[in-house]
């Protein structure tokens, strides 16, 4: 076995109540790295085509990524990878907190599942000992709750992920949380362990990395760290970085990019977290607004949108709350007298978005309210909120009636009324029965030319980011193997946090953003480095604070001397897998097309997208040429799969 990963992985069968540990070769950690990369090459060499992912033969797991638990800057994250059964596809989610780190103290690399349980079980591995548990107490209880009554039966040690009410009722928009409230949301896990009767995982571990260079690790750890801090901006600057939320308008007049100095976006995350992007998304119309129909300076301008700033979000904040191994530390701990919170997590830009701006909703309260509600019911709160944007259009233009509704008056910036909606979908009562499995499959329910309104991409709703903004999320939310995700690989989203900036020898071609060919290179790069940095279970946006030591901590970690090269091959070898799982589940991607809503057609006829129609299906084509993939049906070809190592893949896409 390497250094840098235990070598072992850990399955457990729920139908026969059994644990059963699998070695790995060190190969295949060279090959993909950690989180949903060897997640892809497990779950497709294990799991037939076409399982149901909510039966009992589906396989689901979670992968802490390969620096996962290590001191590495940003390295706190884990994801939740099989079959989605929101979509159909290959899925994964992606969460921080501390459970990802919990899971490699435990000795593995990854714990997967299988099986169904008869009844409510949960899984209990602390220490050397592994017990699948009696949950019969727990279920029914949210996910504060039920980790509440675990600690005072195991310790107050432990680290949980589990799922709260939506998951037990099957909601495939549910998700799996972890530290009160940090949940892998998207793909709708929560559902199959909903399905498979599965409450939460208990670890608790005391296992330790080897490392190839320890003190080469620590040192380049230090030496960053050390760098950020002598680049924190003075007194002065931080007095005018505290009113960022209220520039939204000049911002918008002055086409004023959202970018600059490392150190200043590292102060203005730690201030603001990712609410800063509240007033100024929605003036710029990246936000989307009133279900992707308006225009944010006309129907929910800076006179509503400010109700939500981040500054206002903060006079309620009491600390900091940071990931496992975050030196920014972006989320943040609540207070909310009003609402008797004493303590509740600070709500993330997506669903101040998903339940602000696009149902035109400027009431603060209220969104504290439905985001503690969706944290402890552990429901994706993008789904959730653009769900019941479709459900207020069908009231609109009476598709649905106050018969419909139990007489919840479904009106925009109806926040009462919008707050009994979330927990009517929580327990699928009534209404929320039907809107449960998301937009999709309630426009399926309901009929009516309902379809209209809902905002997905293969049954995903869309991301709160707008492509009108940024042109390449609609190649992104379409063809993506998991749709709908603002957090896949995106080249013009990627502007934000830059990876060429990110990590010394990575280069983009010169005049990427001005030249169509020169992009689709410069995105099958991106594509690369993204899975890459997923899979090593790094944050998203590590990549906007500036260079960063990824390849000597990696190297110091393993030994192996990758480089650049090396790790684009990696890149490419996962997101290939990951498209030829949904080939293979009979997903036509390439057919498959967005909303004329999201991409501007027709185009808005004033406002910061006046005029704008995003072209994606030509980009996808040029992108699967490069790629080497058929660029008329997305298939890789054979080639490339041999090329890539993937030779297995070719007996069943051909």
């Amino acid at each position: 076995m390497g250094t840098g990963f235990f070598g072992k992985i850990l399955w457990v069968n729920l139908t026969e109540g059994t644990f059963k540990e699998e070695s790995l070769p060190e190969m295949m950690y060279r090959q993909y790295l950690g989180g949903y990369g060897l997640a892809v090459k497990i779950i497709y060499d294990n799991m037939p085509a076409k399982i149901d992912p909510l039966s009992s033969e589906s396989i689901f797991g979670f992968f802490p990524g390969l620096l996962t638990g290590t001191a590495a800057p940003f390295s706190g994250r884990y994801m939740v990878a099989g079959k989605s059964p929101l979509t159909g596809t290959w899925g994964d989610s992606n969460s921080g907190g501390t459970f990802g780190p919990e899971i490699k103290k435990c000795g593995y690399d990854a714990i997967l599942i299988i099986g169904s349980a008869s009844k409510p079980k949960y899984i209990s591995i602390i220490g050397e000992d592994k017990e699948i548990l009696d949950a019969t107490d727990i279920w029914g209880l949210d996910i504060i709750e039920a980790e509440e009554k675990l600690k005072r039966k195991h310790g107050k040690f432990i680290k949980t992920a589990g799922i709260g009410q939506a998951g037990e009722k099957i909601s495939l928009i549910s998700g799996i949380a972890n530290d009160k409230g940090r949940i892998a949301a998207r793909s709708g896990f929560g559902a199959i362990m909903g399905s498979k009767k599965l409450k939460m995982l208990v670890l608790s571990g005391k296992n330790k990395l080897s490392f190839n260079n320890r003190k080469r690790f620590l040192d380049s750890v230090k030496i960053y760290n050390e760098g950020s801090i002598k680049g924190e901006p003075g007194k002065f600057i931080k007095s005018i970085l505290k009113n960022v939320p209220n520039l939204a308008k000049t911002i918008r007049r002055f086409k004023i990019k959202f970018a600059g100095p490392p150190n200043m976006i590292r102060q203005i995350y730690r201030t603001f977290g990712t609410s800063v992007g509240n007033t100024l998304s929605s003036e710029t119309n990246d936000s989307p607004i009133k279900n992707w129909s308006g225009i944010g300076m006309y129907d929910f301008p800076f006179k509503k949108s400010k109700s939500l700033s981040a500054t206002k979000i903060k006079k309620f904040k009491i600390r900091e709350f940071g990931c496992f191994g975050c030196p920014v530390q972006c989320g943040g701990i609540l207070s909310v007298p009003e609402l008797n919170l004493e303590e509740t997590h600070q709500p993330e830009y997506e669903t101040c978005c998903a339940f602000g701006a696009l149902l035109l909703n400027n009431d603060l309260l209220s969104i504290f309210e439905i985001n503690d509600l969706c944290n402890r019911a552990a429901i994706d709160t993008i789904s959730t909120g653009a769900t019941i944007a479709f459900a207020i259009e069908c009231f609109e233009n009476g598709i649905l009636t106050k018969e419909n509704t139990e007489g919840l008056e479904l009106t925009w910036g109806n926040s009462k009324a919008i707050i009994e909606l979330v927990k009517k979908i929580i327990d699928r009562d009534g209404i929320g029965d039907i809107l449960a499995d998301g937009s999709k499959i309630a426009a399926e329910r309901i009929g009516k030319d309902s379809f209209k309104y809902s905002m997905t991409s293969l049954g995903s709703e869309i991301a709160m980011h707008n492509p009108r903004v940024f042109p390449s999320l609609a190649f992104t939310y379409n063809y993506d193997p998991t749709p709908g995700r603002h957090t896949a690989a995106s080249i013009d989203f990627m502007d934000i946090g830059p990876i060429n900036k990110f990590q010394k020898g990575f280069k983009l071609p010169k005049g990427w953003n001005k030249n169509e060919i020169k992009k689709q290179k410069a995105q099958k790069l991106v594509t690369a480095f993204h899975q890459v940095l997923s899979s090593s279970g790094l944050c998203s946006f590590s990549t906007l604070f500036g260079s960063y030591p990824f390849l000597d901590l990696i190297n110091s970690l393993t030994g192996w001397g990758i480089n650049i090269d090396e790790i684009i091959k990696i890149g490419l070898r996962i997101q290939t897998l990951r498209q030829a799982f949904t080939l293979r589940e009979g997903i036509d991607i390439a057919k498959n097309n967005l909303p004329g809503r999201v991409i501007g057609d027709p185009p808005d006829i004033k406002g910061p997208t006046k005029g704008i129609t995003v072209e994606y299906e030509d980009f996808y084509k040029g992108y699967c040429y490069e790629m080497g993939w058929n660029p008329d049906n997305g298939y890789p070809l054979k080639d490339t799969l041999k090329e890539l190592d993937l030779e297995f893949v070719i007996k069943d896409l051909y």
